[in-house]
């Protein structure tokens, strides 16, 4: 990357990290998709509701943000020492608004989005990605930070699929602002080829003798669209944004508010260049820093939970091998230490973390659901392309040998050729000794090489460099 970079995951709270950790003008682009229950009616999302609880956080998949101390603090500094357009135009909407969720939601993307707009260089561009259900309101907010007159693009991205309203008609698209920090900007078009009946008649007949075809087509405007087809002959359009539809798409990875690769890449090519720096203070499951990576930009990503950094993780190892850029995790337990506050934090977050140490993914099961199984890792080493399974286990707790019993038995029911046991506390002798008298597993195709059936990993093993065996291609 330029100048000896490494690109950087964070883990935490998105506001703390840019305030901390991103310096004045070093972003070139921004790409935000802050998740939003836009699935809840408007009499649910502007319902008074009073309470002290401090819900206005992201976790997993939660994605509503509620009125309470945090986003009542959050109005407080912005009112008090926010930029003066923004602090009116705050007063004037929970004037309007009330103390509910969609004041809740206004005012905790104010304050981020200031951050924003600070770490965005003078040429940079931001795109905000919302839906109708607050994309009025959000316009209203980046003009108070960003200025009308940086305003360039409403883009709508259109697309099909899915349920059918019978009492409204259907709602099939999101919104995406467009702002930039200044009048100069980096902007290439994006462009598309010309239909069928444009290439047969050319343009000259309207536009005169001198407006002849482009070779690369014609630009794209700011409407945009998924899965749409022509009505004659039911071929897709061109310019179309492939949409993650279907459930066995191999780039879905099940996180609710995934986007597809296609729209990123579309975003990153127009309001970039190589090289150049890209955040996503929302990442999720990381489509952005892929794209960003593939294109070959440096990146930022944060989000508030560490099953979204366990999946970029993944997802960049998996996608990029030995060629994936350096990069760094900042915000996760170094040491055991640190791993034992995070266990007492929230055993969830620690269980998501532990699984990213060694690159599994976590089960789909739902949490608090206890199927033995927290992660899963597969890997190929016969010619059949069909995969073996290791079933992965975490422990933060008190440990014992009836949990490597109760893993043996996971192990055969879910016909997996390892466990591995993730233990923050250290492991008894019984233990070792039932894990030992498990066996290996032999790779038919490789001769002479033998893994541990079940084997035992603690925390601080983990953390000084120690993995999983298994076959590696």
């Amino acid at each position: 990357m330029v100048n000896g970079w490494k690109n950087k995951l964070f883990f935490g709270d998105n506001l703390d990290i840019l305030r901390e950790y991103i310096p004045d003008e070093s972003v070139d682009l921004i790409y935000l998709d802050p998740p939003f229950n836009s699935k809840a009616t408007y009499n649910v999302l502007f319902k008074e509701k009073n309470g002290s609880k401090s819900a206005a956080q992201i976790k997993a998949f939660d994605d509503t943000w509620h009125w309470g101390l945090e986003s009542e603090r959050a109005y407080h500094e912005v009112v008090t020492e926010g930029p003066k357009k923004l602090a009116d135009l705050l007063q004037a909407l929970r004037q309007f608004l009330g103390t509910n969720d969609m004041m809740a939601y206004l005012t905790m993307m104010a304050i981020r989005l200031v951050e924003l707009h600070r770490v965005l260089k003078s040429t940079g561009t931001i795109y905000l990605h919302c839906d109708p259900t607050a994309s009025h309101y959000l316009k209203l907010v980046m003009d108070a930070i960003f200025g009308p007159y940086n305003f360039r693009n409403e883009i709508i991205w259109g697309y099909s699929g899915g349920g059918i309203g019978t009492k409204d008609f259907p709602r099939k698209h999101d919104v995406i602002l467009r702002y930039s920090k200044g009048e100069q900007r980096t902007y290439h078009p994006i462009y598309k080829p010309y239909t069928s009946g444009t290439r047969q008649r050319g343009r000259t007949r309207v536009k005169g003798p001198y407006a002849k075809l482009r070779p690369e087509g014609t630009p794209i405007p700011d409407w945009w669209f998924s899965n749409l087809e022509c009505d004659k002959c039911g071929h897709k359009l061109a310019g179309n944004i492939k949409r993650l539809a279907s459930p066995t798409d191999p780039e879905k990875l099940g996180y609710p508010t995934q986007k597809p690769e296609d729209l990123l890449e579309r975003i990153i090519k127009a309001s970039s260049n190589e090289g150049d720096l890209v955040l996503d203070p929302f990442c999720g499951c990381g489509t952005t820093i892929v794209v960003a990576e593939r294109l070959h930009r440096r990146w930022i990503g944060i989000d508030i939970t560490h099953i979204a950094i366990t999946l970029m993780r993944h997802r960049l190892h998996s996608t990029f091998g030995e060629e994936l850029s350096p990069y760094e995790v900042i915000g996760d337990p170094k040491d055991p230490a640190s791993a034992r506050a995070l266990a007492q934090e929230d055993r969830y977050q620690f269980q998501l973390w532990s699984l990213g140490l060694v690159e599994a993914r976590p089960s789909q099961e739902k949490r608090g659901a206890d199927t033995g199984i927290d992660g899963y890792i597969y890997f190929f080493d016969d010619p059949s392309g069909k995969p073996k399974k290791i079933v992965v286990q975490v422990k933060s707790g008190h440990v014992g040998v009836s949990q490597i019993r109760d893993l043996k038995g996971v192990m055969e029911r879910e016909n997996a050729v390892i466990g591995v046991f993730i233990t923050l506390e250290e492991p008894t002798r019984p233990m070792r000794i039932e894990a030992v008298a498990a066996g290996f597993y032999e790779p038919e195709y490789w001769p002479g090489e033998k893994y541990p059936h079940l084997q035992i990993l603690t925390i601080e093993e983990l953390l000084n460099g120690k993995t999983v065996q298994y076959p590696r291609k």
